[in-house]
């Protein structure tokens, strides 16, 4: 397996089990069965990586405004979003996605410590002729 199907399988892993939990944590949260939890956890993963990005940009004076915190506003909207596509994957309102975007960052960002090659990794560049400090 190619190293970069390696790394995806992994997210993908990592963002259903974070959603698993999340579920078992949050009273408002439901997913029906494993299909329904596979396909949130991918198109989570998409829509954060393609439409997530997209409305930064377009809030970025009110992100600004806001010190940030409107992130976590639009991380909410992504899951509820989510939740409108997949049927058998439920939440019951803002507030819920609210405070389950935060946990699934948060937990997503913990486990991702343990995935070689998944934290931030610090590489220092030596280019010749020049003093390392």
């Amino acid at each position: 397996m190619s190293n970069y199907l390696t790394q995806f399988l992994l997210h993908w892993g990592v963002m259903a089990l974070a959603l698993w939990v999340t579920g078992a944590v949050f009273k408002g949260i439901t997913i029906s069965d494993t299909r329904a939890l596979l396909v949130s956890a991918l198109l989570l993963g998409i829509a954060n990586a393609v439409i997530r990005p997209v409305l930064i940009v377009l809030t970025l004076p009110l992100t600004i405004l806001t010190l940030g915190l409107f992130l976590l506003v639009i991380n909410a909207l992504m899951i509820m979003l989510v939740a409108t596509l997949v049927k058998g994957f439920k939440v019951s309102g803002f507030w819920t996605a609210f405070f389950a975007s935060i946990f699934i960052s948060v937990f997503s960002y913990l486990m991702e410590m343990f995935i070689p090659g998944g934290g931030v990794v610090f590489t220092p560049v030596h280019t010749p002729g020049t003093v390392m400090i």
